[in-house]
């Protein structure tokens, strides 16, 4: 059994991925990186709002920002996070279709 820390980290992570938004970040990025200007045209929103998201996902170390001269690309940094994203959205897909 792990101890309160790792329980209170673990409930931190979940609260950073609590949001539409960053789940939809998380998804796009474990397939490949891209830009803020890739991502908003992507997810449909604008660069700001991304920009945003992105900062939380940095803060909380799930995500990074690689620059090249004025261009960032962004990626996922922890594989196991997008796994977790991508089997709660795979559990999500499942159970709507049972609805």
């Amino acid at each position: 059994m792990l101890g309160e820390e790792e329980y209170e980290r673990t409930a931190e992570l979940f609260g950073t991925l609590a949001s539409p938004r960053r789940l939809a970040l998380v998804e796009r990025l474990a397939h490949a990186p891209a830009s803020v200007g890739e991502l908003a045209e992507d997810l449909g929103v604008a660069q700001p709002l991304v920009s945003q998201h992105l900062r939380v996902l940095r803060h909380a170390r799930l995500v990074r920002g690689r620059r090249d001269g004025r261009s960032v690309t962004y990626e996922v940094v922890d594989e196991h996070v997008a796994h977790v994203v991508a089997d709660a959205l795979a559990h999500e897909r499942e159970t709507d279709g049972a609805r």
